[in-house]
């Protein structure tokens, strides 16, 4: 390739970048425009971006080693990637898809979350079984992030929890069939029960006395009444080999979870407490969200490397986009409600 024609191609990447931010831009500002869906891969240590509208990566972001999980923050101002072997954390801007920020020296975060008074920040170190508790501080640009407490785990934290008075966080400890519970007023465990084979997402129903828990060791969810101490078990819901994440459908009575084994997803009555309808998962179902139309319901196809688009009223998968190495995470601003 001549010096020319690499010119040539690094200008025309450097309009369209141009052109994405810019429209970006106009859409925050005039809500024009549908706003990009990111699909974290996690064994390329990337983040794909997605144009809604054509269907197309547009980009792709790198990342800390190996990234697992992507969570908004309650002000939709920030998309965090956590980068468990790269103990960082990445910040990106879910309107413009450029990376605001990097903080380092966040030991191993796994599976994070914001308690919704902002207050906190949370991390689940998977690998070396412990549960941080940070101060969110956004005003220090050097250090956002203070930690306050490292609560020692059973093995494998996994996913987290939190509930809508950002008073207690809830854990699953996969590789020991435990569940824990956390103060964050006294920062210190309140209680830990046992549960069923390899618990993996954890999902608080809007009213914060249920708690559903996949069990991705087994063919089920359980429900348990978290306004009793310790928590106590009320069911066991069927669904398919390999419950493992969560995503509300926004209308404050249904629950899905994907199958990771059965290549299938499950749609939960929350107050009935049963599967009410089942939906393809295909290629090792993980993470979800769901469009702001809350027809659309946007899945990590695992093994196939594969953003899957899933029409919820037909029940068929309806479009599906190559991605990364081991797609995990999916978020998008243009979301339906998530409790």
């Amino acid at each position: 390739m001549t010096d020319a024609r690499r010119g040539a191609l690094g200008w025309r990447a450097l309009v369209q970048r141009l052109l994405w931010v810019g429209l970006a831009a106009l859409s925050a500002t005039a809500g024009a425009a549908p706003r990009p869906i990111f699909m974290l891969n996690s064994l390329d240590a990337t983040v794909s971006v997605i144009d809604p509208v054509t269907y197309t990566e547009r980009k792709r972001i790198p990342t800390g080693k190996e990234p697992h999980h992507l969570y908004l923050s309650p002000d939709e101002k920030s998309l965090l990637v956590a980068n468990a072997l790269g103990n960082s954390l990445t910040f990106i801007d879910p309107i413009t898809a450029e990376v605001q920020r990097v903080v380092p020296d966040i030991v191993d975060p796994y599976h994070l979350r914001f308690s919704p008074d902002m207050k906190w920040f949370v991390t689940a170190a998977n690998r070396l079984n412990h549960v941080d508790l940070y101060r969110w501080q956004p005003q220090v640009k050097d250090k956002p992030l203070e930690l306050v407490k490292r609560i020692p785990a059973a093995k494998t934290p996994s996913h987290l929890a939190i509930d809508s008075k950002s008073s207690v966080v809830f854990a699953s400890l996969q590789d020991s069939d435990q569940l824990m519970a956390i103060d964050l007023a006294t920062q210190s465990p309140r209680w830990t029960i046992g549960v069923g084979k390899m618990p993996a997402d954890i999902y608080l129903s809007p009213d914060d006395k249920r708690l559903f828990v996949a069990l991705t060791g087994d063919k089920l969810v359980e429900v348990y009444d978290v306004t009793a101490t310790p928590a106590r078990l009320i069911q066991r819901i069927p669904t398919g080999d390999g419950a493992h994440a969560f995503r509300s459908r926004g209308d404050g009575k249904h629950l899905f979870v994907s199958n990771r084994v059965a290549n299938t997803i499950s749609m939960i009555d929350i107050h009935a407490m049963a599967v009410v309808a089942e939906l393809p998962g295909p290629g090792g179902p993980d993470c979800m969200d769901l469009l702001a139309d809350g027809k659309t319901l946007l899945l990590s196809s695992r093994w196939a490397r594969k953003l899957s688009f899933i029409d919820i009223d037909s029940r068929k998968v309806i479009r599906q986009i190559p991605v990364g190495r081991s797609p995990h995470g999916v978020w998008t601003l243009d979301h339906a409600p998530r409790r």
